[in-house]
């Protein structure tokens, strides 16, 4: 499968979010370069007997919001994209990796990705949802990334057997099902998180696309250490780079980076349960090597942990409140010149001094894309 064959991608993604009959299908999409997907996913639908609905969430808009609107519109969820969410059975939102940097205040950036926070927060509740991220060549430009490499990639983590992954994937939750402590490592410091009492659950073809993670949420007030995220990633129009969290019983007290700072307090400052993690997840996808900058996709890669401070998965037992949900990836292979870590959940290793283990291994999806000719 190569990176435009946009019939076999939303048919998984159609099938990943049981498209049927009757359903109302609403879909966004955040730039143009995304309309050959949005305009076969809305085929699709039709074709399954579903009601389809398109709405234009253009990011290149988000820069006049920034520039004048008052911080409590900002921070408001958007009358559309909420109304979309009301009327939705299912919803499915393309998004291209377009130019990562916005120039606005990170306190506007932060009120803004609070608004967009509470849609996530409607669509995770009422809705059979799907998030679709597609690169671009300004993203890997940005990124100073092999363009033609990252779409590779991106195109091979589509092509696996995900019913078969989904079943493997399953295997290992309900093997962690009693587990009471991960912890994740490396020469700077290290971060244990409680998952004791907590369900595990897979990501496999039925959410995020690229997928393949499995993820529980913690016990709010059983993570405790330190953490650091070498290199940089994007986040609401913002580079972050080498960020540095402290967490005591649950909660982040303190933040560091080099640059990014600014927003990451203030995404952290969001509402009172942003400084508390709602998520705990591991990557699987083994078509996934290349660390990209851009969160949805990195969290799946084979070799990475995450966490996300904000809402919690209900679906995992987590309690946890927050128009926050923000994936930070850990990349424990030591690549792009970060140190090799582990990560152990109880006194089983699932990745070693950067290396992957049997245990993950075995239930990873997807293999890395040939290298194309020269």
């Amino acid at each position: 499968m190569n990176a435009t064959d946009w019939s076999t991608i939303v048919r998984l993604v159609a099938d990943g979010v049981g498209v049927r009959e009757g359903d109302r299908v609403s879909v966004f999409f955040t730039d143009v370069a995304v309309m050959d997907a949005v305009a076969a996913f809305v085929d699709e639908s039709w074709r399954r007997g579903a009601v389809v609905q398109v709405v234009a969430t253009d990011e290149r808009f988000d820069s006049s919001a920034l520039r004048w609107a008052p911080l409590d519109v900002l921070s408001a969820a958007p009358p559309l994209e909420a109304a979309a969410m009301e009327w939705s059975d299912v919803h499915v939102s393309f998004r291209a990796m377009t130019t990562p940097i916005v120039d606005a205040d990170p306190a506007r950036i932060a009120a803004l990705r609070r608004g967009r926070g509470l849609v996530s927060t409607m669509r995770w509740e009422r809705t059979r949802w799907a998030l679709v991220r597609v690169p671009t060549p300004q993203w890997a430009a940005a990124m100073a990334l092999d363009a033609d490499d990252v779409v590779r990639e991106w195109a091979a983590s589509f092509d696996a057997d995900w019913a078969e992954a989904a079943r493997r994937m399953q295997a290992l939750c309900d093997h962690l099902s009693g587990a009471r402590t991960a912890v994740i490592e490396d020469e700077w410091g290290a971060l244990e998180v409680g998952v004791e009492g907590r369900t595990w659950i897979p990501f496999a073809g039925n959410a995020n696309w690229p997928d393949g993670e499995i993820a529980t949420a913690p016990v709010d007030d059983a993570v405790s250490g330190r953490i650091r995220f070498p290199g940089a990633f994007s986040f609401g129009g913002v580079i972050v780079r080498d960020l540095e969290l402290e967490l005591v019983d649950g909660l982040i007290v303190a933040e560091r980076a080099t640059e990014g700072l600014a927003l990451v307090s203030a995404l952290l400052d969001t509402d009172e349960g942003a400084r508390r993690l709602g998520e705990f997840g591991i990557g699987t996808n083994a078509a996934l090597t290349t660390m990209t900058g851009d969160l949805l996709i990195d969290e799946k890669i084979l070799g990475t942990a995450h966490i996300a401070p904000g809402r919690a998965y209900p679906e995992c037992g987590g309690v946890n409140a927050s128009s926050l949900h923000w994936d930070i990836v850990k990349d424990l292979r030591g690549t792009g010149g970060g140190p090799r870590g582990s990560l152990r959940i109880d006194d089983e290793w699932f990745i070693r001094d950067g290396v992957v283990q049997p245990v993950l291994s075995e239930v990873a999806v997807g293999s890395p894309p040939l290298t194309a000719p020269a």
